[in-house]
């Protein structure tokens, strides 16, 4: 068999989803999809497209639409932790290395939803390497990965996915508002991140919802999510207080956890990963 490797390309959108998001999302507009709808992967290829987290560096809650969607405004990069997804001919869905909350590999999961509204047929072996419920848009990395290599770029089409997808399609830094779906690109800067991702996962409706019942509180720090994540996983604060002894640097949570980051290469505290700037993927990373 074949084997290339496709260099992700960047384009321009973004989107969080903070709730289930409906079963049949809209059509691209930027690339939209004409028969034949089932278009399989040819048998003697298989592309390996490259799929990168983002970490939230600030996060703001500016309100909440009537609908209960929470408006944002958020600054967000791409880091060179990445999964990797292995496309080849013939159907379904093979998950390694998962770790974190579970990953279905049922008709739920963004990969298959993502192949569903791009029109194609494929196997895809999904190698793991960011956590899943860690606050780094794994699930939503994987479709935007799917996305592009489809070349499908609409942000539209993006957001009715779910997840920060719409951001992992357009890569780089961005201030991200709206519900998500509003992209300023930044310019990049070289930045190195440590960060430490606790045994333990935050479902993110879990989070805004705590954050809900909490009254709305603005954080201290630069995201607003942490009191909420840290009510609905109080263990968070050992692992907050342990990367900060090691560091001496002042942790942060990672949109809505559980993942702590701070400024700066700690080997020794965590995993340390740079940033990248729109349309550069790194090799993976991690084991």
């Amino acid at each position: 068999m074949r084997r290339r490797s496709a260099v992700d390309r960047a384009s321009r959108a973004g989107a969080i989803d903070r709730r289930t998001p409906p079963p049949r999302p809209p059509a691209p507009r930027g690339r939209r999809l004409r028969p034949p709808y089932d278009r399989p992967v040819p048998a003697t290829d298989v592309e390996v497209v490259l799929a990168p987290a983002k970490v939230t560096l600030s996060l703001r809650i500016t309100g909440v639409r009537p609908d209960g969607l929470h408006l944002i405004d958020a600054e967000m990069v791409t880091v060179s932790l990445v999964d990797e997804l292995a496309i080849s001919s013939g159907d379904g869905l093979e998950v390694v290395g998962a770790t974190g909350l579970d990953v279905p590999v049922d008709d739920d999961n963004l990969v298959l939803r993502a192949l569903r509204l791009v029109g194609r047929r494929a196997h895809v072996r999904l190698t793991k390497r960011i956590p899943a419920g860690a606050g780094l848009g794994g699930g939503s990395a994987d479709a935007a990965a799917i996305l592009r290599w489809a070349g499908v770029d609409d942000p539209v089409a993006a957001a009715g996915l779910g997840a920060d997808v719409a951001f992992c399609v357009a890569g780089g830094r961005a201030r991200v508002t709206g519900i998500g779906e509003v992209l300023e690109p930044l310019p990049f800067l070289e930045r190195t991140l440590t960060l430490l991702t606790p045994p333990l996962a935050c479902a993110t409706p879990a989070v805004y919802r705590a954050w809900d019942e909490l009254g709305g509180p603005r954080a201290e720090g630069p995201n607003d999510l942490e009191p909420a994540a840290l009510a609905v996983e109080p263990e968070l604060a050992r692992w907050r207080d342990r990367l900060g002894d090691a560091t001496g640097a002042t942790p942060v949570l990672a949109g809505s956890g559980s993942t702590w980051f701070v400024a700066g290469a700690f080997p020794e505290a965590g995993i340390v990963v740079r940033t990248l700037p729109a349309g550069l993927v790194s090799a993976p990373s991690g084991p």
